[in-house]
């Protein structure tokens, strides 16, 4: 249940997020305000899902078989692909979300654009996926939601994010393709790693998370 209502259940941070992103908008250049609302966020979940998206990435990125590379990925410390991927992802967030502050109701799209990146658990944790440890995250939330519910969730977030594609003046689909992306790139790496590694890990949920998020804001704030 936890993984269906994950977007619910990060609500009020994203929200805080979006005000605060609105606030100092006002005041700060974009860039700066979206760095600031970015950094917030990472504060407030103890940077625990760029955690995981630095270990999965250095542990894909390593080419080594799968014991190797979840060693790899459980070690405390990041290497080359994971600094990169960090790199990465943050500035395509910041640069998305500097964008998205300077349009009407652009802060709302923010909100909304967070909280449908945590869909991405739903996506991880449907049917017929395994987790590549018999212990942690990965095996608690591997293959405990139905695969409909899954599609409902994203039918869900999808119509939230049209919805803030209208308020902001830009095409309605244009919500409809961050769902797209959003869920895309969560599918991907939860197969990717299904084949590389033999199933999810705590890592890999929180680097789902945060390319869905990245893959949803980025196509909001497109022109």
């Amino acid at each position: 249940m936890s993984a269906v209502l994950a977007a619910l259940a990060f609500a009020p941070v994203s929200l805080l997020a979006g005000v605060v992103g609105w606030g100092l908008s006002v005041v700060l250049p974009g860039v700066v305000s979206a760095l600031l609302v970015v950094g917030l966020v990472a504060w407030l979940t103890r940077a625990i899902h760029l955690d995981g998206l630095a270990d999965t990435a250095d542990g894909l990125g390593s080419g080594r078989p799968a014991v190797r590379a979840l060693e790899i990925m459980r070690r405390g410390d990041i290497g080359p692909m994971g600094v990169v991927t960090l790199i990465v992802v943050l500035g395509l967030q910041v640069a998305s979300v500097a964008v998205l502050l300077g349009r009407p109701w652009g802060w709302l799209a923010v909100t909304l654009g967070l909280c449908a990146g945590r869909g991405a658990l739903a996506i991880a944790a449907r049917r017929g996926v395994t987790a590549a440890r018999k212990d942690g995250l990965g095996a608690v939330f591997a293959s405990s939601v139905p695969v409909p519910v899954a599609g409902i969730v994203w039918l869900v977030l999808a119509g939230v994010l049209v919805w803030a594609s209208w308020l902001m003046g830009v095409p309605w689909w244009q919500g409809l393709l961050a769902a797209v992306a959003g869920a895309a790139l969560a599918a991907y790496l939860v197969r990717r790693s299904g084949q590389r590694l033999g199933g999810i890990t705590g890592d890999v949920l929180g680097a789902s998370i945060e390319l869905a998020a990245t893959g949803v804001l980025v196509v909001l704030a497109a022109a």
